[in-house]
């Protein structure tokens, strides 16, 4: 039989890694065989697990093994821990990464997964597998269990703030795209994290389609637990919140979502009334009138007195930019002060890329002459 897979997302520092550790916990104590797979660069989904041991990672032992021209074995990277009280040891791993600007956080996903496909791990005698990944990061390699379908269920982890509740519609989305290609991850719900009674996540699952598996208040002493290395299903209160979402997982009786997910004017309008008008846009000239102010002597700044020309050639070439017939400066200045390309210009213009590079070309024939004319 194989193990179950879960992938669990949510936003940075949300509490993801404490909902999957203590997920794991509840598993262990339930006599089923877990591993937990930390997912993020940072490799810290365990460090609570193994009681603040933070694991050896499969990145830094595959390039070790690797300059040796060795081989990665399972014991290399795959650690246990026996609790007293728990009748099956939980299993751990963590992924890692590169150091912070030095490469990619996305590709050494990847690569993890690569080693441990060739390990065989999705044949391994487990009975669950908890997949620990970062929500907030947009590269592709951290949505490789919905992309390769290595997860069979996904479990979003929110609280009732907004940029949490982005995140979690942002992986909704994400998750739809991919079966429209033919994944197969199925949507369980949302997690409510520290849940002060406010009821944003919930009306954000209403609106989306999602369900409200769980709601997990904030607890200091449950925080005070997780940042001693312990587990804080070891309080009743936290144990009953996930003994049920355990029980209801293990039974399959949670319907997978057919979530819809929101576009992003819709979710905004859950926070409130946004307008409709378009932002007001930026000119060039506002853009440089510092520089033009700065130019001026005390005795030349009143308003009523016109201020002399700049010196130096970019204010000449904005000058003579001024001076071109309205359609070549208009493509003109798209070109010189926006940076924008023709096809661009063209889409901005209602013109064609030929119409739009003929305008330009005309226009800098005019420039020339304008730039160099005594």
């Amino acid at each position: 039989m194989s193990s179950r897979t879960i992938a669990i997302y949510g936003k940075g520092g949300i509490g993801k890694s404490f909902t999957t550790t203590n997920l794991s916990a509840t598993f262990a104590i339930m006599n089923k065989r877990v591993l937990q797979l930390g997912c993020d660069p940072k490799h810290d989904s365990t460090t609570s697990l193994f009681g603040g041991v933070s694991l050896p990672t499969v990145t830094e032992v595959f390039a070790e093994k690797n300059s040796r021209n060795e081989q990665v074995s399972v014991s290399d990277i795959v650690f246990r821990r026996d609790i007293p009280g728990f009748p099956q040891p939980i299993y751990g791993i963590e992924l890692g990464g590169p150091q912070v600007g030095r490469g990619c956080g996305g590709r050494g996903i990847i690569s993890g997964f690569d080693v441990l496909e060739k390990l065989g791990i999705f044949a391994w005698d487990l009975d669950i597998i908890l997949m620990d990944f970062l929500g907030d990061v947009v590269c592709g390699g951290f949505a490789t269990p919905l992309a390769r379908s290595l997860s069979e269920e996904v479990l979003l982890v929110t609280s009732n703030d907004r940029q949490s509740i982005f995140t979690a519609n942002n992986i909704c989305q994400a998750n739809n795209y991919f079966r429209t290609i033919g994944g197969r991850s199925r949507l369980l719900g949302l997690i409510v994290n520290r849940d002060d009674g406010s009821g944003m996540a919930e009306k954000y699952a209403k609106a989306a389609g999602i369900n409200v598996l769980m709601k997990v208040p904030y607890n200091i002493e449950a925080r005070d637990m997780d940042d001693s290395f312990d587990f804080a299903v070891r309080l009743p209160e936290i144990r009953e919140r996930f003994d049920c979402l355990a029980l209801d997982i293990l039974a399959g009786s949670i319907t997978p979502c057919e979530a819809r997910g929101l576009d992003f004017m819709e979710f905004v309008r859950l926070f409130g009334e946004v307008s409709d008008e378009l932002p007001a846009p930026a000119t060039a000239e506002e853009l440089y009138s510092r520089q033009q102010s700065s130019s001026q002597t005390p005795a030349d700044s009143p308003v009523d007195k016109p201020s002399p020309p700049m010196e130096g050639e970019r204010q000449r070439m904005l000058e003579c930019i001024a001076k071109l017939p309205e359609s070549e400066r208009e493509v003109c200045s798209l070109t010189e002060l926006e940076r924008k390309t023709p096809a661009e210009i063209a889409v901005l213009k209602n013109l064609t890329v030929p119409e739009v590079e003929e305008l330009l070309s005309s226009a800098r024939r005019h420039l020339r002459k304008l730039f160099f004319e005594n």
